[in-house]
């Protein structure tokens, strides 16, 4: 029997479908320019009883923004009592999502409101839901994956990466955090894996994707669409038929298939000294081992904001006994006061916009930046009516 693709959704379909359950309001500026845009930069598919969801912003590595977030949010919640399963992939071959547009973020962060309330707050809102799913939900992470586009997939049950995978989380080097569920995942990685992957932003490639946890399967590139279609035919999607299709797929992998982890000679060394209890004990740890692997590390942690990397350090360390929705909750709190800083700004300025990669971080050393302004700076309560409960 021929699956039966239900026509296109208009984009004032889904313009009134959305705007009919937003939980916050649909500003009229942001309803204009939705209104003025040719295709939808979310595509949503209905393919008999399972749902399909391309990132369709391809020139710009599908970075994930507001209007996107409000077509997949509402579509979600709709196919969780509907479908028996959803796939969410990448338009284009170079990526899956490259993260979030911080270019846009940073451009209008001067309305606060707007950028809390339109933007990260519902971003976390969503990654949320992606966590706490009730029917398998499938992310074909082929291509960048990074920021938000892990917080897109990384929570959700099947994460399938490819050759072409790249992931990485490097906020610190925007003066920003990782944020989308990150104290939550990242500590669960093994030993001290995630804070390194944390503070350094380091990438991972391929099939150390899946070696390092943050996969849960791999297939090949030229493949992927095979597989895609092999999972819409399933009968009767229950997990362990999932399991089996996406192991398959795995097992017929030909990349990288015997070379080993690429981090494994360095494990130990990342887990002694990651384990510091503060970022200045971590660079000492990296100074007492004197390799030129620590003196690498020693030079990129200067490159980073001294107040991102103070901020990861406690995010990562309290998420470890955090539930999803509490490290979300955390999060929304850091992020609505470290967007308003100057630090995201300029990181945005130097590595994204004039691309001077010279970055002028304040305070510009870590000893101007205590533990104590970092607790009593970002992770106190929002006054309540400005908490983001779950």
């Amino acid at each position: 029997m021929a699956v039966r693709i239900k026509p296109p959704i208009t984009r004032m379909v889904l313009i009134r479908a959305i705007s009919s359950r937003l939980r916050i309001g649909v500003s009229s500026h942001l309803l204009k320019y939705r209104r003025m845009s040719t295709a939808p930069e979310a595509i949503l598919e209905e393919i008999g009883d399972k749902g399909v969801i391309t990132l369709n912003r391809p020139k710009a590595l599908n970075a994930l923004n507001y209007n996107m977030i409000k077509i997949i949010y509402p579509a979600l919640k709709e196919w969780e009592n509907t479908k028996s399963l959803v796939i969410i992939k990448g338009a284009g071959e170079k990526a899956f999502c490259a993260g979030g547009d911080v270019v846009a973020i940073a451009g209008t962060a001067q309305d606060e409101d707007a950028v809390g309330n339109y933007f990260f707050r519902e971003e976390y809102i969503l990654n949320c839901l992606v966590g706490t799913f009730h029917v398998p939900y499938i992310a074909l992470i082929d291509g960048i994956t990074m920021g938000g586009g892990v917080g897109l997939s990384v929570h959700g049950q099947f994460r399938v990466a490819t050759e072409r995978t790249l992931f990485a989380m490097p906020e610190t080097g925007i003066g920003l955090f990782p944020d989308v569920g990150g104290s939550h995942f990242l500590p669960r990685l093994g030993g001290r894996l995630g804070m390194y992957l944390a503070l350094t932003g380091h990438r991972l490639k391929g099939r150390d994707v899946l070696k390092a946890g943050v996969a849960t399967h791999v297939c090949d590139s030229s493949r992927i669409g095979e597989l895609e279609e092999q999972l819409l035919k399933l009968d009767s999607p229950y997990p362990e038929d999932i399991q089996a299709m996406l192991s398959k797929f795995q097992e017929e992998s030909t990349f990288s298939k015997n070379e080993p982890f690429s981090l494994q000679p360095v494990l130990p060394q990342i887990q002694k000294c990651f384990s510091g209890g503060s970022v200045e004990e971590i660079i000492s740890n990296l100074e007492k081992d004197g390799s030129e692997w620590a003196e690498k590390q020693i030079k990129t942690l200067s490159r980073m904001s001294p107040t991102s990397l103070k901020v990861t350090f406690e995010q990562i360390e309290r998420g470890a006994h955090l539930t999803l929705q509490e490290c979300l909750s955390m999060e929304h709190r850091i992020v609505s006061r470290i967007f308003k800083g100057h630090d995201f700004k300029e990181g945005i300025r130097a590595l994204l916009i004039d691309k001077d990669n010279k970055p002028a971080w304040k305070p510009a050393t870590l000893a101007e930046v205590s533990a104590e302004d970092v607790i009593n700076t970002y992770f106190s309560p929002l006054p309540p009516e400005k908490e983001l409960i779950f």
